[in-house]
């Protein structure tokens, strides 16, 4: 090859690469489902440790009004329990423990604690309300003051805390209380313009979709629209390259310290 030749394919080839988005921010979901115990203190202690800093978790409330960290409607399949902890009072729930590692099922409060002297932080505190049985309208209220006052109160300096949710109701809720609050709105789908209309409608200006199924032309889109865009799941790296490929601007992922072990050892090449 000549030296011209060569020199006209570099030329064509750099401002290509200086044009390369930045990569994802890739956060904990459940704290590092696929890797440790989910949303348990020692999976948001593990992946913090492994330099992850960005966690997802689910807050639910008990009977009496104390705020806990648990995904499902019940404890059946994570923990050492059964039924709602809507339906018990929080002296109760202190006695349940995970059955994995036997940790104590994680309060709200405990989990803030231990993020209070780590600044720089991007948490999700998804608020699981979609369940009108357990959640009826006249619980948003009441729900929505109370994660919206303990999550404000004790976040540490530069960190990002949003409100997320599948369901619209707390997310309103919660621009009520504070109309500058970050928040987002999940869909179980991938990303079309019926997500972003209905983000509009609730002042959101951030939107999470299943990546399988959403376009590149969706997400570009979507961030042209000002959208900021969260893909999940991230079972895999598989799902990382994905939603590199979509041009996501984060992704959930149950494997973070796997994505963050592959974005150190790229860094160094």
């Amino acid at each position: 090859m000549s030296i011209r030749l060569s020199t006209v394919l570099l030329s064509l080839i750099l401002p290509l690469t200086a044009a390369e988005p930045a990569k994802p921010f890739h956060f904990a979901h459940r704290g590092g489902s696929y890797e440790f115990e989910e949303n348990t203190l020692g999976a948001f202690r593990s992946s913090y440790d492994a330099g992850v800093r960005g966690f997802e978790t689910d807050v639910r409330m008990t009977r009496d009004g104390q705020l806990v960290i648990l995904h499902d409607d019940s404890l059946d399949r994570t923990h050492h329990g059964q039924g709602p902890i809507e339906d018990m009072d929080s002296t109760a729930v202190r006695q349940v423990l995970s059955r994995k590692q036997g940790e104590p099922l994680l309060f709200l409060q405990t989990l803030l604690d231990y993020l209070a002297d780590k600044p720089g932080m991007y948490v999700e505190f998804e608020m699981k309300t979609s369940n009108k049985e357990l959640y009826p309208d006249d619980r948003i209220e009441a729900y929505a003051k109370a994660i919206y006052q303990q999550v404000t109160t004790h976040r540490p300096e530069d960190s990002t805390w949003v409100f997320t949710s599948f369901d619209p109701r707390p997310l309103k809720a919660i621009k009520a209380i504070d109309p500058d609050a970050e928040i987002m709105l999940i869909k179980g789908g991938p990303l079309d313009h019926a997500l972003m209309d209905s983000a509009k409608e609730i002042g959101s200006h951030r939107i999470a979709c299943k990546m399988e199924g959403t376009t590149r032309l969706a997400v570009t889109q979507a961030r042209e629209a000002g959208f900021i865009v969260t893909g999940w799941p991230g079972h895999t790296m598989n799902d990382y390259f994905l939603g590199l490929g979509l041009g996501v601007d984060a992704i959930c992922t149950d494997i973070p310290v796997e994505v963050q072990k592959y974005l150190e050892k790229q860094a160094k090449h």
